[in-house]
This record gives structure tokens, sequence and C-alpha cells, in this order.
């Protein structure tokens, strides 16, 4: 079992080889291969496009091959690059919910990066806001919602309310970057708040 699966910001596909080909290719010559790849291709509803090229393909349904690629191997950790940044908003929040449902049946560690706040409430259970340039984390945040997750979560005033904070914390940053003073001691307090 490899230590980590990795899906990109964009369709990282071989264009040439099927949806069924490219999950296969993580596989190598592994026993249960077809059984796996069929398993994949219903969790991420592509069954009836197994057969189809990348090119033929939505944007939502290449990362979703891209995240079953990634899954297939069963890596104990799943690396997630702004994996859904390049989608339209209805598509984007289907497939966060289909992550969230993917996560909780496959039970791996996921690391998301993403600039998108809502995303991060809804997908994590725990938020680390990280600044500029040096890169260190400013805000870490517990996400006190429960799984499974409500597709109507952001509407609710808790979600509202960690959302509010973390933009607080994050303009300041921006701003901070942009001014050429030192850090003021303000922005030092921010660090590992609860």
């Amino acid at each position: 079992m490899p230590e980590c699966g990795m899906v990109f910001q964009r369709f990282a596909l071989f264009p040439w080889l099927s949806v069924r080909r490219n999950i296969g290719f993580a596989l190598g010559s592994s026993t249960d291969r077809d059984a796996v790849i069929d398993r994949l291709l219903e969790a991420v509803g592509l069954s009836e496009f197994a057969d189809q090229y990348p090119a033929s393909l939505s944007g939502g349904m290449q990362q979703r091959a891209a995240l079953a690629r990634a899954l297939a191997p069963g890596p104990e950790v799943l690396l997630l690059d702004e994996p859904f940044g390049a989608l339209d908003q209805q598509t984007r929040g289907l497939m966060q919910e289909m992550l969230e449902k993917l996560w909780r049946a496959e039970n791996r560690t996921v690391l998301l990066v993403t600039h998108d706040i809502d995303e991060a409430l809804y997908l994590a259970d725990r938020v680390l806001v990280m600044s500029a340039r040096p890169g260190v984390i400013l805000y870490e945040m517990v996400v006190p919602f429960e799984r499974p997750r409500r597709p109507d979560q952001p509407t609710q005033p808790t979600h509202s309310s960690l959302k509010a904070r973390i933009t607080e914390i994050l303009r300041a940053e921006v701003l901070a970057s942009m001014d050429p003073t030192p850090p003021s001691s303000a922005r030092a307090d921010n660090r590992r708040t609860p």
C-alpha cells in the first residue's frame, strides 16, 4: 500500500487511456484489480463512462476519475491540491459532497489545500490558516460539525461565524503582507488560536 495518493488542481489523467485504464494504472498488476476499479467507478458515479477517454468527459467527471485513480492503490494519506478549483459552483458543491462520502467510506487521512473557506469548513475536521511568505500557521480551528455533513451547512449561523473569523484573519494577513513595516503584535497573537 502506498503512503500517499495525490489529486492535483488540473485533471492529471492520461489522455490516451480510458477512465477504467487510468484508474487501473495506479494498481499495477494487482490480483483484485477489476473489482477495485469497478468499486471505485461506482463510488464516483462513472460506471457508465468507464470506457470513455478523458477528452470526452466534463471537468467534474475528469476530476472524479482522478480521485478514483488516487484512491485505487489504497493510500494511507490522500493529498488534495485545490482539486475542485476549476469547477463551476454547482459541480464543486456536488464534488465536495461526494468527497465527504468517499472519505467516510474509505477511512483515509485527507490533507486538503484550498482557498475556499466554505469548502474548508465543509470538508475538514481541522482548519489551518497559513500566512504569506514565509508560510507559517496563523490560526488553527477544530471544525465543530458532525459527520455526515449537511449540504445546507454553509447557511447555518455557526458556519457563518467561523467563516467570518477566518476571513478576518486572512484579510489582516493580506493587508500585513502588502505593508513594508514589520509585523504587528496583533498578527502574532492569532497564531495557534484554539
